[in-house]
């Protein structure tokens, strides 16, 4: 077979142009985006229970919702919060369920509850991560809100009729409202109630049909409109007529107003007034592609309507074009490096078409990754950069023995043919046995674990199209081309690099392997105190480990949050004196700046919001900052932070200010922290408890728990002699509902927006105690009573905000830490021995879990573990079944250790963290490294076979194949060197990976040439390898 395709005048041509063509037609269609997409798992329901407190929406919303979906399938975990006046239940699907039959039936159980209070709304179910932010836009102009929220919704209807994009989402303003703001006054004097005059409104708002009229022509349509649309139809509208024959008409009662529903509800950009429309992306469209095209759209957008003002932030096509051209340029500066170092030991043609293996298997795998719903990402990238050294290795190995073959004299194909023929079975059992290790890579579990699962998924695919590629490809090519130039004469570098490579076999590598193999057992035990004292590097936490490696962003957030209740106008004069800090910050830092650039370049300010408190509210707001880029800035964005903390200095009233960047990585929090119970007084003192043993170590900042005390409550119960009076709890509730917080009395339509009509009292009779406790009761007869006659009021204060974790309550504390003064695992490893205990026995009925980082890690490590452990038996599986043995496998499967001696101290000589990217790292090795001592050891049999002593085959194995796993070793370091010495910020994510591979391969290819050979001895010594009989080792590796 390998004759015939080695032969064939045009097959290997034929296959490498339908792997170049295939690859060059997918490669435009695939989407590019930052990190690989995942299949939505979460359903998130949105319950409205308007003026309800926290406890009132637990009660009557989440534990009903809870109890319905209990028994719902594929039910991994149920997270539910209750607001002031909305709950939020987020259900997540277990890995491998159908989400559209998952959301289905949440949405059967959640509509078959029939027991919600009447003013609860209908549930609003959605499916969590569909679409994926690419940019905002910010809009200002001179205009008032009410205009500059219809020039937004003109703007977004626009921008979804663009080809490349469809979900953009406005934001920066709440509802518009008509609002009918009654006079208590006028109310006593005629008579009225705030809810009748909401019910009078909408018994009189009407737009319905009314039948219609057949004549003997033709037919109309009856239709009766009665519906007010404007302030001053409203204020038309007879609300009562007196017994005289006057007509009582709203303006009689108050005024009508447009307004907005929630005025907290509104986002800055700078000092201006701006709409937020954020762009986004479904899973099948390309981040860059959507971002290009709205900037086409702003260009005519901009001449169009040029008194507004629409700035960009958050673009991420920006990021994701540096990251995928940072792996780039290091993938293109890797193969260079590649075929430089193979022309050190071959000469140009046999380096050209061993080098050309890189782009025929990368374009063929590119085809093949949209079959698998993988995309053009930073992971996929990194992947495709690891495997520019790892492919090269079975077509180094055919290589190097067709040269030798050709060095005998025999004609270039028939070199070919048996060269290829020679290395056959070692080449395929290398190939398994890297296989065997990342198969069980692709399942890896946890966030972290899916963002890097798809880096096994492409290496696959790529080591599978390069293995068509030697036996089929590139045979034909080296017959062919060696036929007409043959071995061409050694030039004067590869003479050099000829004579130093002799020197090093035998004045440097044959006299350690002879001492090694003399001291043998010495020298093994040398290497596992090497072994254990790597590790302990580890455990003592010289060599820390770090869930996910930090990265320089460009966005840093002040999240500001303040006591329930308090209002927008004070949240208001802190935001400016955070943006005021903000100013000082930009000032002393912008001169250090290349090109005189300013450091802070966008300001936006969000009221409503804020990422750590989980509220919304007139309490809350954040302050954002776009920055310059980290290649383009001088100042690290720690130090902007810090100073930021600095220049606004201790804010009165405060709970608590955090500055940092915008959001965290695949990792999660480095500290989140749950407890739980039903006592949720008992759970913040826990928590407390915690917060207090972290607050002590430095680099930990940001602490916090999210259990806050809500607003004073005026808890109202029905007096004894209320039902005399002919009143109950419903009357006197819907009185003062209606007056308070106000009844909708309608809802219009105005043009493409909704408004509701709500009747209350307006805030001059509803701002003071006074007011409320001179508030009175109408009687069915019209006569009025106070409402401390009839009712009992009580005075208390909720919880703002109650978090339950699959039915119990939930207290959270979340913390940030500074990764160069501590460490989150050894922070945790100390919680979790010295504190955990403590806090359980001072609260036994508090059940603590960890969460964030350290749960993400552990999750992902685990999982990682147990794919290594299976991949170790595929390998141990095969290499048993080629070598007939059960103890010359564990002798090839000794380098895996051997390359983790090179990991961890590779990370202590760089300053590197050990992280899961490392793991990944060492664990993608472990196929590599196994291949270079699969050559090793079958040579040793064969020398053994052929009658020398299992000594000297020993010292001549390691010194004939050092050449060859010297090569391979050589060119995926070469492949992955410009990553390890890259400058970039970006690159930080990546570089402890490239540090797992190289410093790993380094001290494999080292010892394995020295170690394998010596524990072959040993095993010999101890009766544990027969003595090879010539011939019975039939696959010979040269």
């Amino acid at each position: 077979m390998i004759d015939r395709f080695a032969r064939h005048p045009t097959l290997a041509n034929l296959l490498m142009l339908l792997f170049i063509i295939a690859g060059l037609f997918a490669l435009p269609k695939l989407e590019r985006e930052t990190f690989p997409e995942f299949s939505a798992t979460e359903i998130q329901i949105r319950i409205l229970y308007l003026g309800a407190t926290a406890e009132e929406v637990e009660e009557a919303v989440c534990r009903r919702v809870e109890d319905a979906i209990d028994g719902v399938e594929n039910v991994k975990e149920v997270r539910s919060e209750a607001q002031e006046g909305v709950a939020v239940i987020t259900v997540e699907m277990r890995d491998g369920a159908d989400i559209a039959l998952f959301q289905d039936d949440i949405e059967s159980e959640v509509e078959a509850i029939t027991e919600f209070p009447a003013d609860v709304e209908d549930p609003v179910i959605t499916q969590l991560g569909r679409t994926e932010a690419v940019m905002v836009l910010l809009v200002t102009g001179p205009l008032s809100t009410g205009d500059l929220k219809i020039h937004c919704e003109n703007l977004k209807d626009r921008l979804q009729q663009v080809p490349q994009v469809s979900p953009v989402e406005l934001e920066g303003f709440s509802d518009r409202q008509l609002r009918v703001e009654l006079s208590d006054e006028a109310l006593r004097r005629y008579g009225l109630t705030a809810a009748e005059v909401a019910r009078v409104i909408a018994r009189q708002g009407i737009d319905i049909p009314a039948g219609a009229l057949e004549t003997r022509d033709n037919e109309v349509l009856l239709r009766f409109v009665e519906q007010r649309r404007t302030p001053e139809e409203l204020e038309d509208l007879i609300i009562k007529g007196t017994r005289g024959g006057a007509e009582i008409r709203l303006r009689d009662l108050g005024q009508v107003v447009d307004v907005f529903e929630d005025e907290e509800v509104k986002s800055l950009l700078g000092s201006e007034r701006a709409g937020v429309l954020r762009i986004k992306k479904t899973k099948t469209q390309d981040a860059i592609r959507v971002t290009t095209a709205v900037r086409e759209f702003l260009e005519q957008e901009r001449q169009r309507q040029p008194l507004l003002n629409i700035a960009v932030v958050n673009d991420m096509s920006t990021l994701i074009r540096d990251r995928l051209e940072l792996v780039l340029k290091n993938a293109v500066q890797g193969i260079i490096l590649v075929f430089c170092t193979l022309w050190m030991f071959f000469n140009l043609r046999m380096s050209f078409w061993v080098v050309m293996s890189l782009p025929v298997s990368f374009l063929g795998a590119l085809f093949l990754m949209p079959m698998l719903g993988l995309t053009i990402n930073m992971i996929t990238l990194v992947a495709m950069l690891l495997a520019t050294g790892i492919l090269m290795d079975d077509g180094i190995v055919i290589s190097e023995n067709i040269a030798r073959h050709l060095s005998l004299g025999k004609p270039a194909m028939q070199a070919a043919v048996d060269g290829v023929k020679e290395v056959s079975g070692g080449v395929v059992s290398s190939f398994l046995t890297t296989i065997c290790v990342l198969g069980p890579l692709v399942s890896l579990s946890g966030f972290i674990g899916k963002v890097l699962q798809v880096i096994p998924m492409v290496l696959i695919l790529v080591l599978a199209v390069s293995l068509i590629e030697a036996f089929i490809i590139l045979p034909a090519h080296l017959g062919h081309s060696l036929g007409h130039s043959g071995l061409e004469r050694a030039g004067r570098l590869r003479r050099s690099m000829d004579g130093v490579l002799e020197w090093l076999r035998e004045s440097v590598l044959g006299r350690c392997v002879d001492t090694a193999i003399r001291w043998r057992y010495l020298f093994l035990g040398s290497i596992a105190g090497l072994f254990v004292a790597s590790l302990a590097l580890v455990a003592s936490g010289i060599v820390p480990f770090q869930g996910f490696p930090t990265t320089e962003g460009e966005i840093v957030e002040a999240r500001i949050l303040l006591p329930q209740g308090t209002p927008v106008e004070r949240t208001e004069e802190i935001v400016q004196r955070i943006s005021d800090g903000l100013e000082k910050v930009n000032r002393r830092f912008t001169p250090d700046q290349p090109d005189g650039r300013e450091l802070v370049e966008i300001v936006q300010v969000q009221f409503g919001t804020n990422a750590d408190a989980f509220e919304s509210g007139s309490h809350v707001a954040t302050v954002t900052a776009d920055l310059l880029s980290p290649e383009n800035r001088a100042t690290r964005i720690d130090a902007v932070v810090q100073a930021w903390r600095e220049a606004v200095g201790r804010l009165p009233d405060v709970i608590s200010v955090t500055y940092g960047e915008s959001s965290f990585g695949p990792a999660g929090r480095p500290i989140e922290i749950r407890f739980q119970s039903e006592d949720l007084s008992d759970a913040k003192q826990a928590a407390q408890q915690a917060l207090t043993f972290f607050d002590q170590y430095q680099g930990v900042f940001n602490l916090t728990d999210d259990l806050r005390p809500g607003k004073q409550e005026y808890r109202i119960r029905l007096d004894e002699g209320a039902v005399g009076l002919g009143l109950d709890v419903t009357t006197i509730a819907d009185q003062v509902r209606a007056a308070f917080q106000g009844t909708i009395a309608d809802e219009i339509q105005v043009g493409s927006e909704a408004y509701e009509i709500v009747a209350r009292l307006k805030s001059a009779d509803r701002d003071s105690l006074a007011d409320f406790s001179d508030f009175h009761i109408v009687l069915a007869d019209g006569s009025r009573v106070p409402l401390s006659a009839v009712a009992k009021v009580e005075v208390a204060t909720g919880w703002s905000r109650i978090a339950r974790l699959d039915g119990r309550r939930t207290v959270t504390l979340i913390g940030e830490v500074d990764t160069r003064v501590a460490n989150t695992a050894s922070l945790m490893g100390l919680f979790r021995r010295n504190a955990i205990a403590e806090i359980r026995q001072q609260h036994p009925n508090v059940s603590v879990q960890i969460e964030g980082e350290s749960q993400e890690s552990a999750e992902t490590g685990n999982s990682m573990l147990q794919a290594f452990v299976l991949g170790l038996i595929g390998v141990f599986a095969i290499l048993s079944y080629q070598f007939e043995s059960w103890t010359e496998p564990l002798i090839v499967m000794a380098a895996i250790p051997l390359a983790l001696i090179g990991v961890i101290w590779g990370h202590l000589i760089t300053g590197n963290a050990l992280s899961i990217p490392s793991v990944l790292g060492f664990v993608s090795l472990a196929g590599v490294v196994v291949n270079d001592s699969i050559l090793l050891v079958l040579f040793l049999k064969q020398e053994h076979a052929a009658g020398s002593d299992v000594v000297e085959s020993a010292r001549q194995a390691s010194r004939l194949r050092f050449r060859a796993i010297l090569l391979t070793s050589a060119t995926t370091i070469a492949g992955l060197t410009p990553l390890l010495f890259e400058t970039s910020r970006q690159a930080q994510v990546l570089i402890p990976l490239a540090v797992s591979v190289c410093f790993g391969l380094l001290s494999s290819t080292v010892l394995v040439l020295i170690a394998i050979p010596a524990a072959y001895v040993v095993l010999f010594d101890f009766g544990l390898i027969a003595k090879q009989k010539q011939g019975t080792e039939s696959q010979t590796i040269s």
